[in-house]
């Protein structure tokens, strides 16, 4: 038993050093073969030919495209992945600054993802075919296929230039901004430790409109999946006997078919989450949200392959992660997966 759970975690473990490296190698190739001339991003357009030329060496553009990721990967196996040409500043500590942005939208979303997604999809399998099944399943088709640009843009024009319900640009109003110590980088959660309640309420507008678009992808991918999920529980047996020894219609659907489901939820509300973080890029544009998502594409736009390929990598990371967690949490819900 010992050889053998040995070997699933090695298995496991090999799995995920493969897909990362492959990942990475992919990434690192495809920055070398972009348009995009990294030197030009650091000297300017105005440089002279000999100080492209040192920088050229210095960045280590001269050598084989192999000795060049070789060294990469040596420098990022002891924690080093290079400095910023957009802050000047280490990678790392950039993604450390700009990640509680991205996480505190994408948590924001993926509840507002979960608490709309999961009834809608209930209810639209407990009413198959019916008006409301129809009004469901245009919604969640309405989501999934938007660009979240264009959405971004029209709830914007909506809610800030003509209700004025939403906040501008950024995460929190210029008048609060810097005056609360910053706890976790959650704003939400600083601003209620601090004790500001008008600078939570000032960070509360600035989020929503952002996260519900955001998350407007999420209900209708969970939506979907809880509807399918559901269809195939209500078509057992047991919900029949159920039904037969007199249960009510809600003690049938929440207790028995729709806790049957909850396993199966957890790894899609794990890809949503993992989804919402790499996503986010487009809405971070669209709202100036200071944040992982723009941070790759300002940094992409620039020719910074140090920063795009941390980026790349973290994402990778993430989703590995959330997969584990998922396996995980599926052994806890359901006995039988061990």
């Amino acid at each position: 038993m010992i050889r053998s759970r040995w070997f699933g975690v090695s298995k496991k473990l090999g799995v995920i050093f493969i897909t990362l490296f492959g990942l990475l190698t992919m990434t690192f190739v495809i920055g070398r073969l972009m348009p995009i001339d990294p030197v030009l991003a650091v000297v300017g357009p105005d440089a002279d030919s000999s100080t492209y030329e040192q920088v050229f060496q210095q960045m280590g553009l001269d050598r084989p495209i192999w000795i060049q990721y070789f060294y990469y990967l040596q420098d990022m196996l002891s924690g080093d992945f290079g400095y910023a040409i957009l802050t000047g500043s280490p990678v790392i500590n950039d993604i450390i600054r700009v990640l509680p942005a991205t996480i505190e939208l994408a948590s924001v979303a993926i509840i507002f993802g979960v608490g709309l997604g999961v009834p809608l999809g209930v209810y639209a399998a407990t009413h198959r075919g019916q008006l409301g099944d129809h009004l469901t399943r245009i919604i969640t088709l309405f989501g999934y296929s938007t660009p979240v640009f264009w959405v971004g843009m029209v709830g914007l024009i909506i809610f800030y230039a003509w209700l004025n319900w939403a906040g501008a640009a950024g995460r929190v109003g210029f008048a609060y901004d810097g005056i609360f110590e910053s706890y976790t980088g959650f704003y939400l959660i600083d601003t209620l430790l601090s004790g500001n309640v008008e600078a939570f309420v000032s960070a509360l507008r600035h989020i929503a409109l952002p996260a519900a678009i955001l998350g407007l992808n999420s209900v209708s991918f969970i939506g979907r999946m809880t509807r399918s999920f559901m269809l195939e529980q209500l078509s057992q047996e047991y919900v029949k006997t159920a039904r037969v020894k007199g249960l009510s219609e809600r003690s049938v659907i929440w207790k028995h078919a729709f806790k049957n489901i909850l396993v199966q939820l957890l790894t899609i509300v794990a890809l949503a989450y993992g989804g919402l973080l790499e996503g986010a890029v487009l809405i971070e544009t669209v709202f100036a949200w200071p944040g992982f998502g723009q941070y790759l594409t300002d940094s992409l736009l620039m020719g910074d392959m140090n920063a795009v390929m941390a980026s790349v990598l973290f994402i990778g990371l993430v989703f590995v992660f959330l997969n584990l967690l998922s396996d995980v949490l599926y052994k806890l819900f359901d006995p039988r997966t061990k």
